[in-house]
């Protein structure tokens, strides 16, 4: 296939893309049906049928991906026709290409071009939850140092703060710091950098609790902060197994520092290759 071919079927796919009001990306399948090379309708919703298939095969739910729609089109002498038609994510396109007729160019296009763009949006996703993921942890960080501000301005001293955290731990995981590091594998490095982003915010949330009510209550001993983090751990574990979430029993995730480096490396990458970026 020529480049100039590949520029102009771009193009095309491109510019037949449409957006829901919250931003998920669809084609419509008349639309496609002639970007893919098939002039029968009927033809073409035989693909359509296979790919539903293996829709349902991937275990993905077939409403979610293929949508039944009605438009109206026009016909001579100013007469309408309503006709059927549906709207398509990109994983559905991938789908219909990968079922259509290969000796067709522009199914074999479209089998690559929808592969690359879905291949993209995973790694844009996974780099969306990465980066919320080490914002979860820069945070935890930032209201743990706030806490031991609190206790040292409300009690005098903080020399105790790491044993206060590590009944907070126990409370949140039935474990302490140690059992935790422990059971994940983890040595001279601290436990929250390996934690989930869930359990990083519901770690957050319950410092947070544990902050207002040490300085609404006017709490000035540590005894006091103590059991009060103690208290707020404790309810944030409970509605987490209220959800069947067990704090303790969910996997590690990879070193969170390891993967700042990584997206800064690649933020400093993608200012030099701008062109990247299109």
């Amino acid at each position: 296939m020529k480049i100039s071919q590949i520029h102009t079927l771009t193009e095309n796919f491109e510019s037949n893309a449409n957006k829901t009001s919250d931003g998920v990306e669809f084609w419509m399948a008349r639309d496609l049906q002639h970007l893919l090379g098939y002039y029968k309708w009927d033809n073409f919703q035989g693909v359509i049928l296979k790919a539903k298939t293996a829709c349902e095969l991937s275990e993905q739910e077939i409403d979610d991906h293929f949508a039944d729609v009605g438009k109206t089109i026009q016909m001579p002498k100013g007469a309408e026709k309503n006709i059927s038609d549906i709207m398509l994510t990109r994983f559905a396109c991938y789908l219909i290409a990968q079922n259509g007729d290969p000796r067709k160019e522009e199914i074999a296009f479209a089998q690559r071009y929808f592969a690359v763009q879905t291949r993209k949006a995973e790694l844009i996703e996974q780099k969306m939850l990465e980066h919320e993921r080490v914002q979860a942890r820069v945070k935890l960080k930032a209201t743990e140092k706030e806490l031991s501000q609190v206790i040292f301005e409300q009690t005098g001293e903080n020399q105790n703060f790491a044993l206060i955290r590590s009944k907070g731990d126990i409370a949140l995981f039935g474990k302490n710091t140690q059992q935790m590091k422990e059971k994940w594998n983890i040595k001279n490095k601290p436990l929250a950098d390996f934690m989930p982003t869930i359990l990083l915010k519901a770690k957050d949330f319950a410092t947070e609790i544990t902050i207002y009510n040490a300085k609404e209550n006017e709490m000035n001993t540590e005894n006091q902060i103590s059991k009060e983090h103690v208290t707020n751990n404790k309810s944030v574990r409970e509605t987490l197994i209220s959800r069947g979430i067990q704090p303790e029993n969910l996997k590690p995730e990879e070193d969170v520092n390891k993967i700042d480096r990584r997206l800064k490396s690649d933020e400093k990458k993608n200012l030099k290759n701008p062109k990247k970026l299109k």
